[in-house]
C-alpha cells in the first residue's frame, strides 16, 4: 500500500496528526526518529500567517532534516487561505492541508475548522483557492459531518476531489460529538466509494491492532494518529511495523524511555528558550510519567518548579530508581 503525493511516495501511510500545542517542531522531529514520513504541523491560522503573527510563524517553522514538509492552515476566508498557501510554499512547505475537521468552540464560532462542513459552497471555494495558489499537493483533513443528522462527508470528499485535493483524511467522529463517544471506522468507507483519491482513516488509534481494525473497516488507504501518541512518540513506529510484518514491537526499555524524555526535554528548551520550553515541557513529562510509580506525586513537584536545572535534576530523580530496578 502507497500514496503518491506529487513527488513523494508515502509507504504503507501511518501518519501523524496536526495536534494544536503538540506536533510542533521538535515533537515532529522526535517521532520522524521512528520511521514516520508524514508528520503534519500544528494547526496554523491563515489570517495570521498573512498579517505576520508571531505565533503563527513559529508555528509554520520547520527544518532541513525534518524530510516531508506538512503544513495545515485553517481559515474561513478564500483569499487569506491562498495567500497563506503561498507564503508557506515560500518557505519551503512540501504538501498544505487544508484543516475542516477542528472541532473547537473559538475555530467553530470563526466559521473556519468543522463549521466548514456545513457550509459547502464555501468550503469548495477554500479548496480551489487554495489548490490553485500553489504547485504543491493540498490534502485535506475533516470530520464525519457537523453532527448525526448531517454527515456530509462523502459529498464533501467529492467537491474537494473535484476541486484537486489529492489525498483525504476523515476523523470518524461529528464535530458535535468533540472527542467523546467512539469513531465510526465504518462511515468512513462511505468517503472511500464516494472518491477515488486515497482516503485516510483517524480516530482512537491506541492500540496497534486499532490501526489494523480502521484499515478493515474503512477501507481506507492509510491511518492518522493523534492523541495515542501522547507520552509514547514511538507509538506510530510500532503500528507502522506491525501493519508491514504482523508483529508488535515491546516499548522501549526504560533506558531508552529515559534518553527519549530527556532528548524532548532538552530540544524544547533549545526550540523555545527556557521559560516557555519549560512550560512546553511540563504536558509531556505528565503523558511521558503517568502510569509510572510515583507519577502522581513527581507531576505534582514537576508542574511547579520554574528553574529549567532543577527540573532536570527532578527528572532525573524520578527516572533513577526506575532505571535501577530494571537493571536488576
Amino acid at each position: 500500500m502507497s500514496i503518491q503525493l506529487g513527488p513523494s511516495k508515502l509507504e504503507q501511510p501511518v501518519i501523524l496528526a496536526p495536534m494544536s500545542g503538540i506536533t510542533d517542531l521538535p515533537f515532529r522531529r522526535l517521532v520522524r526518529g521512528f520511521g514516520v514520513d508524514f508528520a503534519v504541523s500544528e494547526m496554523i491560522a491563515s489570517v495570521g500567517v498573512v498579517s505576520g503573527n508571531r505565533l503563527s510563524r513559529e508555528r509554520a517553522i520547520s527544518a532541513p532534516d525534518e524530510g516531508l514538509r506538512v503544513v495545515q492552515l485553517a481559515g474561513c476566508l478564500p483569499d487569506a487561505m491562498a495567500q497563506a498557501a503561498r507564503l508557506n510554499q515560500d518557505h519551503g512547505a512540501d504538501v498544505i492541508d487544508i484543516n475542516m475537521g477542528c472541532p473547537v468552540k473559538k475555530v467553530t464560532r470563526g466559521h473556519a475548522g468543522s463549521a466548514l462542513m456545513k457550509d459547502e459552497k464555501l468550503a469548495g471555494e477554500i479548496i480551489k483557492a487554495v489548490v490553485k495558489a500553489v504547485d504543491l499537493p493540498v490534502t485535506l483533513k475533516m470530520r464525519t459531518g457537523w453532527d448525526e443528522q448531517n454527515r456530509n462527508a462523502p459529498t464533501l470528499a467529492k467537491i474537494a476531489e473535484d476541486a484537486g485535493i489529492q489525498m483525504l483524511t476523515v476523523h470518524g467522529r461529528t464535530r458535535n460529538q468533540l472527542y467523546n463517544g467512539t469513531a465510526d471506522w465504518r462511515f468512513i468507507s462511505k468517503v472511500k466509494a464516494a472518491v477515488s483519491i486515497p482516503v485516510i482513516g483517524n480516530g482512537d488509534v491506541t492500540e496497534v491492532k486499532d490501526a489494523a481494525d480502521l484499515l478493515e473497516q474503512s477501507g481506507a488507504d492509510g491511518v492518522m494518529i493523534g492523541r495515542g501518541t501522547y507520552g509514547r512518540p514511538w507509538f506510530i513506529g510500532q503500528v507502522d511495523h506491525y501493519l508491514k510484518t504482523g508483529e508488535q514491537l515491546p516499548d522501549p526499555k526504560m533506558s531508552q524511555q529515559f534518553e527519549i524524555v530527556t532528548a524532548h526535554y532538552d530540544e524544547l528548551l533549545s526550540h523555545y528558550g527556557e521559560e516557555r520550553g519549560l512550560r512546553t515541557a511540563r504536558k509531556h513529562i505528565g503523558w511521558y510519567s503517568k502510569g509510572l510509580p510515583g507519577s502522581a506525586e513527581f507531576r505534582g513537584k514537576f508542574n511547579n518548579i520554574d528553574n529549567v536545572k532543577e527540573a532536570k535534576t527532578a527528572l532525573d530523580n524520578f527516572y533513577q530508581p526506575l532505571l535501577e530496578r530494571q537493571a536488576a
